[in-house]
């Protein structure tokens, strides 16, 4: 099993909680708003990283960090973007997919600072539709939080978001 971090919103401060959360995981992802290259470099020091460009982040994170992230982890395929617009799937594509491209099972964005884990008809075609919340800000009536992903093999075994006070604050049944 791989444990994945999620988090989005980090506007430039990682708080502690959230490094300290994060240190159990196998992989990271940032889903933008990252506003400066230490937080990536902490984030480092505890998994690899795959994050993308935030409407705060500018071209300051060298060419592996862009609009979108296409990480296979576990098996599992996800496809990253700041904006909840660019993970839609319609009949007229994706923004983060190319023809041809295989349907992610999971779609992560951030942006809104509101957390949400969506699955069933609304999360089609994928199997996962997510924003981790914010680590920096948060909106919606929500503490400061990030998500936690268990993949294995192509599945996915678990997904909840943390509040980084401590807590489960939304989790998928196993």
């Amino acid at each position: 099993m791989t444990l994945v971090g999620i988090l989005s919103d980090t506007h430039g401060q990682l708080a502690e909680a959230a490094y300290a959360s994060l240190a159990e995981c196998d992989h990271i992802i940032h889903a933008g708003d990252i506003c400066g290259p230490h937080v990536l470099r902490e984030l480092e020091t505890l998994a690899p990283v795959t994050a993308v460009l935030g409407n705060n982040d500018f071209d300051e994170y060298g060419t592996h960090v862009g609009r979108f992230a296409r990480p296979v982890i576990d098996g599992v395929r996800f496809l990253v973007a700041h904006y909840p617009r660019d993970v839609a799937i319609g009949v007229h594509g994706c923004a983060g997919l190319a023809p041809g491209d295989p349907i992610p099972h999971v779609r992560v964005h951030g942006h809104t600072h509101v957390p949400h884990l969506t699955v069933g008809p609304d999360a089609r075609p994928s199997n996962l539709l997510m924003c981790p919340g914010a680590v920096f800000r948060p909106r919606g009536g929500f503490p400061r939080c990030l998500a936690k992903l268990e993949v294995s093999e192509g599945r996915i075994l678990g997904a909840r978001i943390e509040g980084l006070a401590g807590g489960v604050l939304m989790e998928l049944p196993k």
